[in-house]
C-alpha cells in the first residue's frame, strides 16, 4: 500500500505542483485492513453448505443440469451455447457418482458457499470490520439467488463464483495498488471465459471504470494490466477457436436471447428482478454501496466497481440481458454497503439489520431450494415465483412413460424437442439412442440412416418432416406442475421425409 510519504506513483501529483492541485489530484489513502472474521464468516458459509447439501438429492435435476452431462460425456472446447467448464464440472460428478442428483449438487453448493467467504473478503478489502464482514456474509448468504443457484449446477452459479472472484482480486490490485496481481486476474478471467463469454463483459466494464476513475487511472499505462490481458486472451483461444470453426453459433444465441428479453415487460421485469435477486431489504444495502463508492472519499480507489455497476445495469438493460448477469459484481456492491452500515450503527443494532436482511431472504428460499414436499411446492404460491424448481419435478414420470412408449412400439431411437428431455432419457438409460435437434445435441445427431420407427416427444404439433405419426401417450408428471413437458404428445413415426440427413437442418434450433 503507498503511504503519504512515498514515491509518486503513475498518475499522483508530482513535487512541482501547487499544493492546492496536490491536493486535489492526490487520492486519500486507502482504509486500513482489519482481520479477517474467519470463524463467523465460515459459520454463515458453512451453514448454507449444509443446508444445501442436506436438499442434494431432493427433487430431480433441472433441465440444463441433464444437458451438461451429455455435454461432459462428449468434452470439447465448446458448444453451441456455452464453453467448457461447467459441462466439465457436470462430467466429474457423472464420473464420481454416475446418475446420482445429489452428486450434481455438491459442486453447486460449494461454489455458494466459496461466494460468501469472498463477499466477506471484499468487505475486509474496504476497510470492514468483524461487523461489516459478518454482515456482508449474511446478507449474500442468505440471498435467493446465491441458495438457488447454490442447489442448481448451471453456467449461471460457476459465473457468480469467477465474477466475485475477479471483482475481488480487482478490489485488491487496486486498493492496494499492486500492479503486478493484474497477471492473476488475468489467469482467472481466462478460466472463467471457458465457462461464460459474460465475464468479458465485466472486465470491459472496470476497464471503463478505471478510466473514469482518476485515483487509479495509471494502471491502465501497466505493463501487467496489458499482460493480464493477454493472458486472458491466450487461455481463451481454444473456445474461440471452436467457436469460429463453428459459425459462431453463440452469436447466434445472444440474438435469439435478445429478440425475447428486449420487451417492454421484459425490461421492466428486468429492473424488478435486479433488486430481489438477493432480497429487496438487500437491495437496498447494495444500492447504498454504489452511493458510498461514488461518494467515500476513501474509496476513491474502488470506485471502479460503482462505474462497471452503472455500465453493466444500463448495458443489459438495453441489450435484452438478463437480470442475474449482474450476481459477480452484487457481493462487492453488498460489501461496500455493509461497510458504511458498520461505521453508523452500534452492535446491537447491526445485530437487527442482519436479522431483517436475513429474514428476507429466507422467507423466499421454498421457491430457490426444494425444501417442501413436492405437490405442496406444486400448489403453493412458491412455484409460481421461478421456474427453475418447477423444471426439476416429474422427470421419473417423463421416462418411464417415454420408454414404455419405446418397448410397445419396438421404436429404434428417440427424438426429442429440447435438451432437457434429452438428457433425463439418456441418463436415465432406456435401451434405445436418444437425438435432438436442440443447441449441442444437434451437432450430436442425426440418427443412422434408416432409423425408425422413433419415439417423438416435445413437440406441441407433429413436425411436417416426419412420416407416419400416431399419438400412443401423454406425459402426467403425477403432480399438478406447469412446466414444459407436463401434458405433451408422445408420438411414434415412422421415420422422416426423405433422410434424416436432408432433415436435420429443420429439426436443429438454437434457443435458450
Amino acid at each position: 500500500m503507498a503511504s503519504a510519504d512515498a514515491a509518486p506513483t503513475p498518475g499522483t501529483t508530482q513535487e512541482s505542483d501547487p499544493p492546492d492541485a496536490a491536493a486535489a489530484r492526490t487520492p486519500p489513502p486507502p482504509v486500513g485492513r482489519a482481520p479477517v472474521a474467519w470463524l463467523p464468516v465460515l459459520a454463515v458459509a458453512g451453514g448454507l453448505l449444509a443446508v444445501l447439501l442436506a436438499v442434494a438429492g431432493r427433487y430431480g435435476p433441472h433441465r440444463d443440469e441433464l444437458y451438461f452431462v451429455a455435454a461432459g460425456r462428449r468434452l470439447a472446447w465448446g458448444y453451441p451455447d456455452q464453453p467448457a467448464l461447467t459441462p466439465l464440472i457436470a462430467r466429474l460428478a457423472d464420473t464420481v457418482a454416475p446418475g446420482s442428483v445429489a452428486a450434481l449438487h455438491v459442486a453447486p453448493a460449494i461454489m455458494a458457499a466459496a461466494v460468501v467467504v469472498i463477499a466477506a473478503l471484499t468487505a475486509r478489502e474496504l476497510g470492514g470490520r468483524t461487523s461489516a464482514q459478518v454482515l456482508t456474509a449474511v446478507a449474500v448468504g442468505t440471498g435467493v439467488a446465491t441458495a438457488l443457484l447454490g442447489h442448481i449446477l448451471s453456467t449461471a452459479t460457476t459465473d457468480m463464483l469467477c465474477g466475485a472472484a475477479v471483482v475481488h482480486l480487482v478490489t485488491v490490485t487496486l486498493q492496494r495498488d499492486r500492479p503486478r496481481l493484474w497477471l492473476a486476474v488475468g489467469a482467472l478471467a481466462g478460466v472463467a471465459l471457458h465457462n461464460k463469454h459474460l465475464v468479458a463483459f465485466l472486465l470491459a466494464a472496470l476497464v471503463l471504470g478505471i478510466a473514469l476513475t482518476p485515483a487509479v487511472r495509471h494502471h491502465l499505462r501497466s505493463p501487467w494490466a496489458w499482460a493480464g490481458a493477454g493472458t486472458a486472451l491466450v487461455l481463451w483461444v481454444p473456445n474461440l477457436v471452436w467457436q469460429a470453426a463453428h459459425g459462431w453459433p453463440q452469436l447466434v444465441l445472444a440474438e435469439d436471447i435478445r429478440a425475447e428479453y428486449l420487451t417492454p415487460d421484459e425490461r421492466i421485469g428486468y429492473v424488478v428482478l435486479v433488486l430481489v435477486l438477493l432480497s429487496p431489504v438487500t437491495a437496498a444495502v447494495w444500492v447504498y454501496g454504489v452511493v458510498r463508492l461514488f461518494r467515500a472519499p476513501e474509496l476513491a480507489r474502488v470506485r471502479v466497481l460503482a462505474w462497471a455497476f452503472v455500465a453493466l445495469f444500463v448495458g443489459y438493460l438495453v441489450t435484452g440481458g438478463k437480470a442475474y448477469y449482474l450476481l459477480g459484481l452484487l457481493p462487492a456492491l453488498v460489501a461496500a454497503g455493509a461497510c458504511g452500515l458498520a461505521e453508523h450503527r452500534t452492535r446491537r443494532q447491526l445485530v437487527g439489520v442482519g436479522a431483517v436482511v436475513a429474514l428476507s431472504g429466507l422467507v423466499a428460499w421454498p421457491a430457490a431450494l426444494p425444501l417442501l414436499p413436492e405437490r405442496t411446492f406444486a400448489g403453493s404460491v412458491f412455484a409460481e415465483i421461478t421456474e427453475d424448481q418447477v423444471e426439476t419435478i416429474g422427470w421419473p414420470a417423463f421416462v418411464a412413460t417415454v420408454e414404455r412408449s419405446v418397448v410397445d412400439s419396438g421404436a429404434q431411437a428417440v427424438l426429442t424437442a429440447n435438451y432437457g428431455e434429452a438428457g433425463a432419457l439418456e441418463l436415465s438409460g432406456i435401451g434405445v439412442p436418444v437425438f435432438s435437434g436442440h443447441n449441442g445435441y444437434g451437432d450430436w445427431g442425426p440418427p443412422a440412416e434408416g432409423t425408425g420407427p422413433v419415439v417423438v416427444v416435445g413437440y406441441r404439433v407433429t413436425p411436417d418432416w416426419l412420416r407416419g405419426c400416431r399419438e400412443v401417450a401423454r406425459i402426467d408428471a403425477g403432480v399438478d406442475v406447469d412446466n414444459e413437458e407436463q401434458g405433451q404428445v408422445v408420438r411414434v413415426c415412422d421415420g422422416p421425409v426423405g433422410s434424416w440427413a436432408d432433415v436435420w437442418d429443420q429439426v436443429r434450433h438454437l434457443d435458450a
